[in-house]
């Protein structure tokens, strides 16, 4: 297949454009929020009180949310979602204004972060199905794999530079003026998609009760083994090995390398993962896909806990740069699987199920790091998270088989023939 194929489509261009502003904005605005409530409190467990702020809503809302997404229009409600977006970014800009530190007391500011996260973590269980419905309607079905590797390479891209240039900007410019930026590309990205044009719904079932369509949405995820399986084994990875969520802690207490360093470490992973997706355009990761996957998941664990136990700076920063080669695997996997056995009426539903699976232990394992850190201490939380992920992935391979068998070059060949 043309690597190049899913980019000979003008809207999926500005599609990754809109993709890539987004998850900047999303990716530096999390590392910018970290860094200032540790600097004001100096507990670990508060970074993890942000992910667990994000990951109530996310979770509690992802299914009606995924309800709304096949229902709907898809370019508009991503507009709406970015928006809203948009206005915590101007909140956390204006929360972060000297004058205002001035005259709120520190734990005001901090509830008021909390706040905004809280509904950023609302407009999270929108985005996320309503990006995967949407291009699904911009790129035909025989180019669906290459399409998901672009997103998702896109996606990484932006987590690379996102984290970097926070860690920089915060040395640079402070969290205020960071703040401002974040919410320039909000702003460029709510441009850039007024540029695709509305998309057909193609749910047959419009205005069916909520409650029944989450019923459906749910019953194809737990009958469809290889989505379950990916999702589950995803979710148990990313709970477990949250050290990133500890990144504040190893750079101020551990490494002592400061706001720039931060940076450095923040990114790392995402350039691994980047570097393996852009490799995948060339090299598809869709033969064996079971075997990979699990591969994939153990070299993360094994990357965690040499993180955790490293007292060197660089060793580090290579740690999390192969823990993000090896999840990048699984990621560009997990895409693949979805896309290619996911209907088209029902993309909404399914990836409101993987963000409660997957993207939603983002956060969920940034608490738990942040309570286990607490708990035992930091380098003792980010091995045993690292020993689980292992744990994890060999009781995954020995329970199903047929998962570790699992080969896509059959659906990519029948999508092949339906276009």
């Amino acid at each position: 297949m043309d690597p190049y194929a899913a980019l000979r489509f003008r809207e999926f261009n500005i599609f990754l454009l809109v993709r890539f502003a987004m998850v900047f904005a999303w990716s530096m605005q999390f590392i910018v929020i970290e860094w200032q409530v540790y600097s004001m409190t100096k507990d670990p467990l508060s970074l993890g009180i942000i992910g667990l702020m994000e990951v109530i809503p996310a979770v509690s809302t992802a299914l009606f949310a995924g309800h709304v997404v096949d229902q709907k229009e898809k370019r508009n409600l991503l507009i709406k979602c970015i928006f809203g977006f948009s206005i915590i970014s101007l909140g956390l800009f204006i929360l972060s204004w000297p004058s205002i530190e001035l005259h709120l007391s520190q734990q005001v500011i901090l509830y008021g972060i909390y706040a905004l996260v809280f509904f950023g973590g609302i407009v999270r269980a929108f985005i996320g199905p309503t990006i995967f419905s949407l291009i699904a309607l911009i790129v035909p079905k025989k180019i669906y794999p290459n399409a998901a590797t672009w997103s998702s390479t896109t996606w990484q891209l932006a987590a690379v530079l996102g984290p970097a240039l926070a860690g920089f900007s915060i040395s640079w410019i402070g969290v205020h003026w960071s703040m401002c930026l974040i919410f320039g590309f909000s702003v460029l990205a709510l441009i850039s998609l007024s540029q695709i044009k509305r998309k057909p719904i193609l749910n047959p079932k419009i205005g069916e009760p909520v409650f029944q369509s989450l019923k459906e949405g749910l019953r194809f995820v737990f009958s469809t083994k290889a989505i379950l399986g990916a999702l589950t084994l995803d979710m148990i990875a990313v709970l477990f090995g949250g050290a990133v969520a500890l990144l504040p802690v190893y750079a101020q207490d551990i490494l002592h390398v400061g706001s720039e360093g931060f940076g450095v470490l923040r990114a790392a992973p995402a350039i691994g993962a980047a570097i393996t997706m852009l490799g995948s355009t060339r090299f598809p990761l869709h033969k064996n896909a079971g075997k990979k996957l699990l591969l994939a998941v153990f070299g993360f664990g094994i990357c965690m806990i040499v993180f955790g136990l490293s007292t060197y700076f660089w060793l580090s920063v290579a740690a999390l740069f192969v823990s993000g080669a090896v999840d990048g695997v699984s990621m560009i996997i997990r895409q693949t699987i979805l896309q290619l056995k996911t209907p088209d009426n029902m993309r909404g539903r399914v990836a409101s199920v993987n963000s409660m699976f997957v993207g939603s232990s983002n956060e969920l394992g940034a608490f738990e790091s942040g309570l286990t850190a607490k708990l035992m201490g930091t380098v003792t939380a980010v091995v045993f998270g690292g020993c689980m992920t292992l744990i994890t992935v060999g009781a995954t391979a020995f329970i199903s088989p047929t998962f570790r068998r699992l080969d896509l070059q059959k659906d990519i060949e029948d999508h092949e023939k339906e276009a």
